[in-house]
């Protein structure tokens, strides 16, 4: 069992890419691309696919990577980022007091996050509460064990994982 009152500020904050929309906010993205009028075959040039084929995109598994990653370094908090996006997620693995600082410049956000965006008229802030806007889960490990846990990441099935942020103190998630 992880015990997340151990983590403090500095940790750092890995980022496990999404394959896609996972099962997050599926009503909204039915309501933005109108799917029961929809053509699904339809190619979408931005996406490099129709987009059936991006929105059935299957949702990808973490547990082997992860494990993995906690038997070689004191993984401190985990979290799935599902319906609730960041926001909600997040702050589920982190005691009071302390908060994630998310670098947005370090995301790598797919193509479906954008036009979703754009075409449904939601704001960033929304996206953030309510997609996982290309991190599927975040772990969080003290900073001298940055390297190794992304090391065993990538050797074990998630080789673009990346650091996303640090713990600081604070509360919730920032977005910087």
């Amino acid at each position: 069992i992880l015990d997340k009152n151990k983590m403090q500020p500095g940790d750092v904050v890995i980022a496990l890419p999404s394959s896609g929309l996972h099962s997050n906010g599926y009503s909204l993205v039915r309501k933005v691309f109108d799917v029961e009028n929809a053509d699904l075959g339809q190619y979408y040039g931005e996406l490099g696919c129709a987009l059936g084929e991006e929105l059935l995109r299957p949702t990808k598994i973490y547990v082997r990577p992860v494990l993995a990653a906690i038997e070689a370094a004191d993984i401190r908090g985990i979290s799935h980022i599902t319906g609730g996006g960041f926001y909600e997620n997040i702050p589920r693995c982190i005691p009071d007091g302390l908060c994630a600082k998310i670098e947005k410049k370090a995301l790598r956000i797919p193509l479906i996050f954008p036009l979703l965006s754009r075409m449904g008229g939601i704001s960033e802030r929304d996206m953030f509460n309510t997609f996982n806007m290309g991190v599927g889960m975040v772990l969080t490990v003290p900073a001298e064990q940055a390297d190794k846990a992304l090391e065993i990441l990538h050797a074990n099935g998630e080789p673009e994982a990346y650091r996303l942020g640090v713990i600081a103190e604070g509360e919730g998630v920032e977005l910087c």
